[in-house]
């Protein structure tokens, strides 16, 4: 037994159900972004949160305990995704990335954005063109020190 193994059986139980992501994170009781990063393995759960988990999905005890428990974060397979949804997240980071680092860097100086403090929201936003996806990542600025 893995955490690989109870992720697969919380997607199953979520297919075989009917489960929406948002369903799931009201009765967990976090966003739905970071509810789905938890569900697939990216974060710990609580006591709480792991109970209401077993519940939903019929793990058992064992399972349980691995949602408790750090895990060995990132979730992508390969170092170049080829998830076609995945793969434009790579391409917005290399077109982009370095114009995203300027302007952080103009702003607050010398550091990084904190992805441990750090949160996210998806929503669909309505367009006469065509429904738009609109994604908001909001970090701490974590500046180098000098010592």
């Amino acid at each position: 037994m893995d955490r690989n193994e109870v992720t697969k059986k919380i997607l199953t139980t979520k297919v075989k159900n009917k489960l929406s992501w948002a369903a799931i994170a009201e009765k967990i009781g976090q966003s739905k972004e970071w509810t789905t990063a938890a569900m697939l393995g990216q974060m710990t759960f609580d006591a709480r949160q792991a109970a209401v988990a077993k519940e939903l999905f019929g793990l058992t005890d064992e399972e349980t305990a691995w949602l408790q428990i750090v895990p060995y974060k990132g979730s992508l397979p390969t170092p170049v995704p080829t998830d076609p949804l995945i793969y434009r997240w790579y391409e917005i980071v290399s077109v982009y990335g370095t114009t995203i680092k300027e302007l952080i860097h103009e702003e607050f100086g010398d550091g990084i954005m904190s992805a441990i403090d750090f949160s996210m929201d998806i929503t669909r936003e309505a367009d006469p063109k065509g429904d738009r996806v609109n994604v908001v990542l909001s970090g701490k600025f974590l500046p180098y020190k000098q010592y």
